[in-house]
This record gives structure tokens, sequence and C-alpha cells, in this order.
């Protein structure tokens, strides 16, 4: 496949009026990624202190688990609310039920209180699967094809932020606890502030039809038709070779995500946990990024992109994942609990390091992938939930099972060796396809809407020229 990019895309690159910056790609990066770090990403500098910051994690794991099973719901009916109210007010409302869940972290910390946590992680669940619908079909949909991978990564970095900045606060409000335990009930106020700022961030996003790219194309990211014909089109979306296919590849990604965390929380001490926090923001934000420039480079043919990529990622797993078993059926008879002073220190808080970095890599990849199945704008809002369900479903099964303490130790690692080892084949039978036999979808989507625009310019042109004609 010719790695140049077609002659119509030049050319409306060429001839484009210089965006005006507030309503650039750039600055809607820019304003999906503070909604991701004041509502997620805050939710990651929760999680990343391991188990939310509690002494124990089993509470934390069980209201997490409760989250992403609603998220499921609340992801695969996602696209119907975009058809009612429209991308931008879906990504509001999914920003409001973060600050519950962190209120009911903070009353668990200072009072003891369970009951709380449990509902937060209700309304976290309802309105987070239509956060994460709406920022994955933004971040598809908005930025130019060259620009792709820099608008996945930059946006992600925002999300591991809240994880950096988290780590940050807590690590200074804990450097003298060498100890095992919870974190200071401080660090939840500060959360709880940041989260109910976020659906004010949302308000400042463009609109998909008034944002101006580099290229001229116009954005289009909305649903047409009925909700009952939305949700059979996305359920016969799920059924399609392509997705089933990606399904453990999904699975596998992002299930490690209560594992690492849960690692980190019982192996251990406070001040540990919350440098575990800030360094592996940092590491994840820089891994992210590199991999977002290295998706982008447009003289490497888009088959070497894919499949280079997927190699690397998939080959140190791996390796990560015979680490980790490893060390936690080592710790599953020594039981220690590590302080940066501690011999041992290093090797297991470096597994919690690459863990994270792994996570990250995986996580912007399949945003690469997915956004090279979709053929049409209703197809990326569409795919947007059903990546996001899946993940949830996941999420779901790794925190419910990271509640029991027995599996909790072991386990976690295990189910995601194997589940690494299931998802490389059919994983690999899309991916070869990408700048195959499947082309280049995202280039052939933005010349079908850019035709489509073209069209009803000329329809208007020519409705005008027949008003001014004489009776």
């Amino acid at each position: 496949m010719s790695t140049s990019a077609p002659a119509s895309f030049h050319d409306s690159h060429t001839h484009a009026r210089k965006p005006r910056w507030y309503r650039s790609t750039f600055y809607n990066a820019l304003i999906l990624g503070i909604c991701n770090f004041l509502a997620p990403g805050i939710w990651g500098a929760m999680n990343s202190l391991g188990a939310g910051g509690q002494a124990s994690p089993h509470l934390v794991n069980a209201a997490n688990s409760l989250t992403f099973c609603l998220m499921v719901l609340s992801c695969f009916f996602s696209s119907a609310f975009v058809n009612l109210i429209g991308i931008k007010a879906v990504l509001i409302i999914g920003t409001m039920g973060y600050a519950p869940y962190a209120a009911g972290l903070y009353t668990n910390n200072r009072f003891g209180t369970e009951w709380l946590v449990l509902v937060g992680a209700a309304l976290c669940g309802l309105s987070a699967g239509l956060f994460w619908m709406a920022e994955a079909a933004i971040a598809l949909a908005y930025p130019e094809p060259y620009n792709q991978g820099k608008f996945l990564g930059f946006w992600l970095t925002f999300r591991v932020m809240g994880q950096l900045i988290g780590g940050a606060v807590n690590l200074g409000l804990n450097v003298n606890e060498g100890r095992a335990g919870k974190v200071s009930y401080t660090v939840y106020i500060v959360f709880i502030v940041l989260q109910c700022l976020a659906p004010l961030a949302g308000l400042l996003l463009t609109q998909p039809k008034k944002v101006e790219r580099t290229d001229g194309r116009a954005v289009k990211l909305e649903i047409q038709g009925s909700n009952k014909k939305e949700l059979i089109a996305t359920a016969k979306l799920f059924c399609t070779r392509e997705f089933l296919l990606i399904v453990p590849l999904i699975a596998q990604a992002v299930y490690s995500e209560a594992v690492m965390f849960t690692y980190l929380s019982l192996w251990f001490s406070v001040r540990a946990r919350a440098l575990g926090s800030f360094l592996s923001a940092i590491v994840a934000l820089t891994g992210g990024n590199i991999l977002g420039w290295f998706l982008d480079r447009k003289w490497i043919n888009l088959k070497v992109r894919a499949r280079g990529a997927f190699a690397f990622i998939m080959i140190t797993q791996g390796g990560w994942w015979i680490w980790s078993t490893i060390l936690t059926t080592r710790f599953d008879r020594t039981r220690p609990s590590f302080d940066w002073t501690d011999d041992g220190f290093a090797s297991a808080f470096t597994l919690f390091l690459v863990l994270v970095l792994a996570f990250q890599l995986q996580y912007l990849y399949l945003y690469f992938v997915v956004g090279h199945l979709a053929r049409s704008p209703e197809e990326v809002v569409r795919l947007a939930g059903l990546l996001r369900g899946t993940e949830s479903a996941a999420q779901a099964v790794s925190y419910g099972l990271g509640s029991v303490t027995s599996f909790a130790v072991v386990g976690g690692s295990a189910v995601n060796f194997g589940l690494w080892g299931v998802a490389i084949i059919p994983a690999w039978l899309v991916v070869k396809e990408i700048g195959g036999k499947l082309g280049d979808r995202r280039e052939e989507r933005e010349r079908a809407v850019q035709e489509e625009e073209k069209g009803e310019d000329a329809t208007s042109t020519d409705g005008s020229a027949d008003e001014k004609v004489p009776v």
C-alpha cells in the first residue's frame, strides 16, 4: 500500500483556512484532556494509590467491579443518547458521577462508612460509560489523520496526569509513612473539588460541526434515525468478524488495571505507593506519546506501523506477566511489605512501573486499531461504545476477582498471562489486514465525509440559482 496520502488529502490541506485556535483540533484535544484529567484521571489517581488509598483493597475492588458492570450497560446505550442529545451533552453528563465515588472513599477513610462507597460506585458506573464512549468517539473523529497518534497521546497524557498529581500530593502528605496502611483523608478533599470542575470543563468543548481542522475537512459525529435502529446497528457491529477477534485483545489490555493496583496495595508502604503513583504516571505518559508519534509517521507504511507496534507490545507484555507471576508467587509465601529502604524493593517496584507502561501502550494502540475498523462516522460512535463496554466488562471481572482475598494475591497475574496468550492469534488476524485487505479506513472515512459535504454544498448552490431564475 502506498505510504503517501491521496491527492484529495493534500489538496484539502493546502487550501484550508488557518483554524481559529478556540476551534482547532489541538484546542479540543486540550479540553478533552482536561475533562479526562478531572474525571477518570482523578479516579485513576485514587486507584494508583493502591485500592483507592485504603489499607485493604477488597471493598474498593468490589465497588470498582460494580462500577464497571454498570458501565457495560451505559456504554451499550450510549450511541442512543448521542442520537437524542448530541456528543457534547453526553460527554458533560458523563463527568458527573465521579465526584460521588470520591466522596464515598472520603467518608470510608475518615469515618469507616461503607455504603456511600457502593452508591458512589454505582453513580460513577452509570455516568462513566457515557463519558468513556463520548471521549473515545471525539478522540477518533476530531483530529486530522496525520495527527491521530499525537492527539491520542496528548489526550491520554491527561489521564495519567491525574495519577501524577495525585501521587505527588499524596507523596507530600505521606512522605514519612514508611509502613502499610491507608492514605490521609485530606487527599480525598482535593480529589472531590477537582472532579466537581469536570462538567464545567466539558462546556468548553467545540461542537463537531464547528471544529476547524488544518486539512479543511469537516468533522461529522452524529447519529441519525430511531434509537431502536441504532441499538440494532450497534449489536450487529459487535457481532462482526473484526470486532469479535479483538475482544480478547481488549480484555487482556484492561484486565491488568485491577491486577497492578491491587499488587501495589498489597505489597508496599503508604509512601512507596504514593511514589509508585507519581513515577508510573511519568513512565506512562512518556511511553504513550512516543507510541503516538510512531503511529503518525506517514513515511512508514501503515501495515508496518500496525504490525510493528503490535509485535513490540505483545512480546514485552508476555515478559512482564512471566515476571509478575514469579514475583507474586514468591510474595504469597513471604508476605512482604516493601518500603523504599528495604531490600528487594527495586525489583518489586520496577514490575509495577512496567505494568503501568504496558497498560498505557496497549490502551493507545486499541484506539489506533478501532479507528481503522470504522467505515463511517456513525460506526465511530458505535465502536467507541462497544470498545468501552468491552473494556468495562473485562474490568468488572478483574476487580470482582480482585475483591476475593485468596485470589487477589497470585490469581490476577496468572489470569492476565492466560488472556495474553489467548489474544495473540485472533488480534493478529485483524492487525495484519490494517493497511492491507482493510486498507486505510480512517482516510476512506475522511474522504467520504468530504464528498458528502461537497454534495450538500452543490445542492445548496443549485437551489440558490433556481431561486434567481425569473418566472
